[in-house]
């Protein structure tokens, strides 16, 4: 037997979708609700964030500010977010009389990353596969 289609009405666009199998996408972080994205990851800038740390290891605020294009104080309140949650460390000094901050990814904030990434896969596999049935 087919596969019955449902309208899926979304932004005022009514679109037919098979029923597809959402809940074997696994991958939610544990911001994320049953089939939702880690909400605090998946913002543009906590994610650039991540995703830095993840490469580079250690990066002091100025070097974040540079690759991610934003203000201090936009650096400051997504990097604060992600702190409050255990995924980034804040490192504070200084070197003479100017401070330095660094901040470094935690364990936490990498299995995050990861499970992250591993959902955001398997929805484009399950988009790419819905696609190439349609």
């Amino acid at each position: 037997m087919a596969a019955k289609r449902e309208s899926v009405a979304r932004s005022g666009v009514e679109m037919d979708r098979p029923p597809a199998p959402l809940g074997s996408i696994t991958g939610q972080g544990a911001e994320a609700g049953p089939l939702e994205l880690d909400r605090l990851i998946h913002e543009r800038v906590r994610l650039g964030i991540v995703s830095a740390l993840a490469v580079n290891g250690t990066m002091p605020f100025t070097d974040l500010r540079g690759l991610l294009g934003t203000t201090d104080g936009n650096l400051s309140a997504h990097a604060r977010r992600l702190e409050d949650a255990g995924y980034v460390l804040c490192h504070k000094s200084f070197e003479g009389r100017t401070p330095h901050t660094d901040f470094e990814l935690t364990p936490r904030g990498r299995k995050a990353l990861r499970a992250y990434l591993d959902h955001m896969e398997a929805i484009i596999r399950a988009t790419r596969d819905s696609e190439a049935g349609a």
